[in-house]
């Protein structure tokens, strides 16, 4: 008989974030594969004798492919385990979840996705700001701030992302943001739209430091550290009120 895989959304790092419905589905998990920044504390609520297997990518360093996750979670669901895939911050948003999910409708095997705090509001909260505005800042945007090769994507919408209205989340960009900075201000985004880096959020090295585009693609172009990070920027990055 087949098993069944839970997709867990883990939150930013806090464990104190993880919701109720993840912390059963890890107590009663025979296998859990999680990612880099799903370990540490989180995983002390797996039962013991569970096997824990880290899968995570982290960009510079070496990181299983994504077939040989997918494979690994058919492997283990295949001999009836129930399986929890930990992702840290929510699955759905830039966690591959698609890839997992394709690998096991093709082998049969059920799943269920269960939410997690995602790390953009997660910042925003460590930063004590809101991600949306009355009147001026009625838009959110997600964007990755790197492709699979590592770079700035080629076709990233930067009209979009230079819009003054809108608050915007950068994910996993700290090495492309000088790039991207240059190209917003060139798309009419003024140099001194604020922006908050947001490091380590929610965990014991959290850092959260307020710049402006241009001055944080300065800093981030002469070393970047090797901390997660989002960057927000937009028209609440500067924590003004109403």
């Amino acid at each position: 008989m087949s098993g069944f895989v839970s997709f867990v959304g883990s939150g930013p790092g806090d464990p104190e974030l993880l919701t109720l419905k993840a912390v059963d589905r890890l107590k009663r998990a025979d296998a859990v594969l999680f990612d880099d920044l799903s370990s540490g504390p989180i995983l002390s609520h797996a039962r013991s004798g569970a096997d824990l297997v880290g899968v995570g990518k982290r960009a510079g360093r070496p990181s299983p492919r994504q077939h040989h996750v997918s494979r690994l979670l058919v492997d283990y669901a295949e001999t009836g385990q129930r399986v929890v895939r930990l992702k840290s911050g929510d699955s759905g948003i830039f966690g591959r979840l698609e890839e997992e999910i394709t690998a096991l409708r093709a082998a049969g095997i059920g799943y269920e996705i269960i939410p997690g705090v995602p790390s953009a509001c997660a910042a925003a909260a460590a930063a004590g700001i809101p991600l949306t505005r009355r009147l001026t800042a009625r838009r959110i945007q997600f964007v990755t701030g790197h492709d699979v090769s590592g770079e700035l994507p080629e076709d990233i919408d930067l009209t979009a992302l230079a819009d003054p209205t809108a608050s915007t989340v950068v994910f996993m960009g700290k090495r492309t943001f000088p790039k991207l900075a240059a190209a917003l201000v060139e798309k009419g985004l003024p140099a001194d739209t604020p922006a908050v880096l947001a490091e380590a959020v929610s965990t014991p090295d959290q850092a959260i430091q307020r710049s402006t585009i241009t001055a944080l693609a300065e800093r981030l172009g002469g070393g970047i550290g090797a901390a997660p990070a989002l960057i927000l920027y937009g028209p609440l990055a500067d924590g003004r009120d109403d």
